[in-house]
């Protein structure tokens, strides 16, 4: 079931009265959240996981929402075919949004395939969603096979396998492209964080 079939009813927005610039401003950076989405093996949650350590050093309020990770809870209930797929990213794009209501710093580590599906947490998120590529080519990400998915999906075990039996439509305006076949995950963060302190959306250290 999607969040149209069974619509909230009798319920009104409760503005608080601390306010996410209030938060932002004693966390001391800009909420926002970075859409990692890649193939399977790009590197997703292993960048995110590095990002979010150096953001932390750096002072930052972060968080990380991993996508086998809310499939443990917040997705239980979702398999793997596109109307879920759709549902999956919709919640999480909702579920980031809060974070970064809180002032938060939300790392998000998702294949999320299909570019419609980003393009609506972009405009359910706006000007706070950075997606970020981690542009690896199918033939890496199979040799690595971390999860030992892509020997399975080969061997017809795991349907709708995204590079598989499942498309991949990568993204075409990205606001990062890292390159994890060529690049170390340390400059990829480099990369990253550089890209928010350029934009002043965190303090490196030595800024005033």
């Amino acid at each position: 079931m999607t969040a149209g079939d069974n619509k909230s009813s009798n319920v009104v927005w409760h503005e608080a009265q601390v306010t996410r610039a209030m938060r932002e401003s004693r966390n001391g950076h800009r909420g926002a959240v970075l859409w990692f989405t890649g193939l399977s093996g790009a590197g997703k949650s292993t960048l995110a996981h590095a990002v979010e350590e150096r953001l932390h050093a750096m002072g930052a309020h972060t968080f990380v929402i991993d996508g086998d990770n809310v499939r443990h809870g917040l997705c239980a209930d979702l398999g793997f075919s596109d109307a879920d797929r759709v549902e999956n990213i919709r919640r999480v794009a909702e579920l980031a949004g809060l974070f970064v209501q809180a002032g938060v710093l939300t790392l998000t580590a998702f294949i999320s395939p299909f570019r419609a599906d980003r393009a609506q947490a972009r405009k359910l998120l706006g000007d706070d969603f950075i997606e970020i590529h981690c542009d690896t080519p199918l033939d890496v990400c199979e040799a690595r096979d971390v999860k030992g998915l892509y020997k399975r999906a080969r061997a017809g075990e795991i349907p709708a396998f995204t590079g598989i039996s499942s498309p991949y439509e990568a993204p075409q305006h990205a606001e990062i492209v890292v390159q994890t076949a060529t690049q170390s995950i340390e400059a990829c963060v480099d990369q990253i964080v550089d890209w928010l302190a350029a934009r002043h959306m965190i303090q490196q250290q030595g800024d005033s």
